[in-house]
């Protein structure tokens, strides 16, 4: 009921605000993209929200060489930061004198197309794109696409990627493209590739498979476990593999009752030297699903373990990326047993070792 109450506010409050903010060029005229058009893309909140909008940004500055901007959130704006396909990059300060500035910000350099990313409405991004001096506003079909001067159709989430879903904004830039070109775009520096590579090198005398286990993520609900890591990992001992275990600061007393301290990536608050030292292994296995994009930069094959509660949403798996799966359709995963998951991760793992090539 409170939920349909916020619905019913938004609708109001958009026919309100449409009634001052007019947009001449409603599903009419069709910009002209060329090398100069400047084109402004929205993406706030979380890691993985960013992650999964880089396919478009990369896509878009390929096949048009236009200049891109992003306006990205403080906890997700790194993700950003290094992508050599992106001229600009803001960062949304909440409150009236940030709002105020990112409506100056928009006007000062000038853009010709503001591109908002959200698969769902954010009140904030409705504000900004209604209010901002830019005759171009793409977006999904919403309840708030009168503030868009273009919309495509927003597909089903029950069936179709959340990648897919952002890469439908592809019409209204009129480019085409294959299934095949399509993947994260994050880019580690230089730096933290090589101290990762170190790293590795250093706490494995002998190259062999290696399997990156990942403990951490976003909520409490979704980890699974001190002993069932402990068990999932003695399981694969068997195997002549190496194993890396991730986590973040806040798991870090977690990590290490799971694993010797000395097989335990370097925790940091640097994402990028995070990133550069998932990108090393060579299978992972997490409960986070920003992590799973990540892997999927170099295709490299995930077992993912997934919370589904009170949603019909496709999970947030790996796109064009060998995956296998355990979902639970509870709030939290502490009731997925290491029997339910060795029965698909085991095979899972062994499929990958016999192609292993060192």
């Amino acid at each position: 009921m409170i939920k349909e109450i916020e619905q019913y506010l938004k609708k109001i409050f958009l026919k309100i605000l449409l009634l001052i903010v007019k947009n001449p060029n409603y599903n009419n005229s069709y910009p002209e993209i060329t090398s100069n058009t400047k084109v402004l893309f929205i993406r706030l909140n979380r890691i993985g929200d960013a992650l999964v909008s880089t396919p478009l940004i990369d896509l878009l500055k390929k096949k048009t060489d236009c200049k891109i901007f992003v306006l990205a959130d403080k906890k997700n704006h790194f993700v950003f930061s290094n992508n050599p396909n992106i001229n600009e990059i803001t960062i949304f300060q909440k409150g009236l004198k940030g709002f105020i500035a990112i409506l100056k910000f928009i006007k000062n350099n000038e853009i010709d197309i503001l591109v908002d990313l959200h698969d769902d409405v954010s009140t904030t991004v409705t504000y900004i794109v209604a209010l901002a001096n830019v005759n171009y506003k793409f977006g999904l079909n919403k309840i708030n696409k009168e503030i868009y001067s273009h919309i495509v159709p927003r597909l089903d989430a029950s069936t179709n990627h959340i990648i897919d879903r952002i890469l439908k904004l592809t019409e209204l830039f009129n480019i085409s493209y294959s299934k095949d070109e399509i993947k994260i775009g994050y880019y580690p520096k230089d730096d933290n590739i090589k101290y990762a590579n170190e790293i590795i090198y250093n706490k494995f005398s002998e190259k062999k498979f290696l399997l990156g286990i990942n403990i951490s993520a976003g909520s409490k609900a979704r980890f699974w476990g001190v002993e069932k890591f402990i068990e999932i990992i003695d399981c694969v001992k068997k195997y002549n593999i190496n194993i890396i275990l991730f986590s973040e600061l806040k798991d870090y007393n977690k990590a290490k009752s799971i694993i010797d301290e000395k097989f335990i990536y370097p925790v940091s608050k640097d994402f990028d030297k995070f990133v550069a030292g998932v990108l090393c292994v060579d299978l992972l296995f997490s409960p986070d699903t920003s992590v799973v994009h990540i892997a999927s930069i170099k295709r490299i094959p995930v077992f993912g373990l997934y919370v589904k509660f009170n949603t019909k949403d496709m999970i947030w798996s790996p796109y064009n990326t060998s995956f296998e799966y355990v979902i639970t359709e509870e709030s939290t995963l502490k009731n997925i047993s290491v029997d339910e998951v060795k029965e698909k991760f085991i095979p899972f793992l062994e499929e990958h070792l016999k192609s292993y090539k060192k």
